[in-house]
């Protein structure tokens, strides 16, 4: 039977139908028009980051590589005296500072440690270290002149437990408050091990806006009493200031402030010690801990 006309033309709009809805019905694998992105951008990198330098650059204010140099690299300043230190090989990257009851003394005030600059921070280090059983290590401190305590006091409880006892390590940083008094926080219960053949990555941060001080050891938060409280328990960063690493002026010959002997200068290494003037957040906390772990 022939078919008419109007039959074949009816016929061809359906199959034409059918064929574009088909086509319609096909997913758009780039709705929203985002450009492309190639595999090789994330190749060698650490959480997306491809060194500890990309972690919030724009808040990072003071940095020490000790590569081959004792400069803080962002002001170029070089410490005023030092006493029993080295460079080793074998750092987080490149080398390390090795101190064999040692420290570095930077009688400067830094721009960026002033009171109105240093509200929150986050000061992060990697350290090799051993108890010792007799004195306390102070690793980091923000020194306020003639004053047993800095503004910043970034100290180790080595004095706890004999030199074997490498999966404890006591941390108990303070600070001085607007009220003049001075806050702290302890790692009671979590702690990272420790040798002088391992790294372990320890960082503080403090938040302003809700006086949170907190102590992390190698990725994980340690700290047991972070909530120090506002108004006159806030942080405040005195001026003069000047910066001392691997111990307080009782330490350093001609600088004593005082009769206290609890503190002995480090024996230990030191790399890769960054400040912040915010306290950045865990997920770049974290970070920094698997970009040194993999010598980024």
């Amino acid at each position: 039977m022939l078919l008419s006309t109007s039959y074949k033309i009816s016929r061809t709009l359906v199959i034409a139908s059918i064929a574009v809805a088909a086509i319609s019905c096909k997913k758009d694998g780039n709705p929203n028009k985002l450009p492309s992105v190639s595999t090789a951008t994330y190749e060698g990198t650490v959480d997306g980051y491809k060194s500890s330098d990309e972690v919030y650059p724009d808040n990072l204010i003071a940095y020490w590589s000790f590569d081959d140099t004792k400069n803080e690299l962002k002001s170029a300043t070089a410490p005023t005296t030092s006493a029993n230190d080295s460079y080793v090989t074998g750092g987080v990257r490149g080398k390390a500072l090795n101190l064999a009851a040692g420290y570095l003394y930077y009688a400067t005030q830094f721009q960026a440690f002033k009171t109105a600059s240093l509200k929150s921070f986050t000061i992060s280090t990697w350290v090799k270290i051993l108890n010792n059983g007799s004195k306390r290590t102070m690793l980091f401190q923000l020194a306020r002149p003639g004053m047993f305590n800095g503004n910043i006091n970034f100290a180790l409880n080595t004095q706890s437990f004999p030199a074997t006892t490498t999966n404890t390590l006591r941390i108990q940083p303070t600070f001085m408050t607007v009220g003049g008094g001075t806050q702290d926080n302890l790692n009671s219960t979590l702690s990272p091990t420790i040798g002088m053949d391992k790294w372990t990555h320890i960082l503080l941060t403090y938040e302003t806006t809700t006086g949170v001080f907190d102590i992390w050891a190698d990725g994980v938060k340690v700290g047991a009493f972070p909530n120090r409280g506002v108004g006159n328990n806030l942080f405040n960063s005195y001026e003069p200031s000047e910066l001392i690493f691997g111990s307080n002026y009782n330490g350093i010959p001609g600088k004593t402030v005082s009769t206290d002997v609890s503190f002995a200068p480090m024996t230990g290494q030191i790399d890769e010690v960054r400040i912040y003037n915010r306290a950045l957040p865990d997920a770049q906390i974290k970070s920094l801990f698997n970009l040194g772990k993999a010598n980024k």
